[in-house]
């Protein structure tokens, strides 16, 4: 496995490996902004049930006697 580096520069793999997981975390990231459910920076677009959650109060029950 030591031979590899022999071919390879370290500075420049590792230099070009994070470009590369920079670049595909900005893409992610802007694939899920794209997206209705996801985008977290315009929240007002949501129509899912998460946006308002209504809740209804049961009726008391009488009492008997």
């Amino acid at each position: 496995m030591w031979r590899i580096w022999l071919l390879f520069d370290p500075r420049r793999v590792l230099v070009a490996l994070a470009v590369f997981l920079f670049t595909l975390a900005v893409l992610i990231h802007f694939i899920l902004l794209s997206t209705d459910k996801f985008n977290w920076l315009e929240e007002s677009t949501m129509t899912g049930s998460t946006s308002h959650i209504e809740m209804s109060v049961p009726a008391q029950p009488t009492l008997l006697g």
